[in-house]
């Protein structure tokens, strides 16, 4: 499966993004998709993940509150939603699939076999 994640931009402290994750080639049924991101000079964080069966989702124990990740079954896409950025938010957010993990396993970025292009967010003070 291809990914596609897009809605990144630049924006100031305080506002909200929404981001989105399509696949081509195929539907997401049967996946586990994740949402990382990677800040400079820091080592790839995940942030949310979802099982597309069923819809269990799974927040990073330090992100909860701020974010949100969903699916749209009728349009095949996952979207992560950050209410009130900060500076620290300020990273490449990377959109990630697997069909072979389980649920314990969806934090861990070496777990995933499809990784999107990444979608950059830079968060001014």
């Amino acid at each position: 499966v291809q990914l596609q994640a897009s809605g990144g931009g630049l924006v100031q402290a305080g506002d909200s993004l929404r981001f989105s994750c399509d696949a081509s080639g195929r539907t997401f049924r049967g996946y586990n998709i994740g949402w990382f991101r990677q800040a400079p000079g820091k080592e790839r964080e995940f942030v949310a993940g979802i099982r597309w069966n069923g819809g269990t989702t799974t927040y990073a124990d330090s992100l909860k509150g701020r974010f949100t990740i969903s699916r749209d079954i009728t349009k095949n896409t996952v979207t992560l939603q950050i209410a009130t950025l900060k500076p620290e938010d300020t990273a490449v957010y990377y959109c990630a699939a697997s069909s072979r993990i389980i649920l314990s396993q969806i934090r861990v970025p070496t777990s995933y076999e499809h990784w999107g292009q990444g979608t950059v967010v830079t968060v001014s003070s």
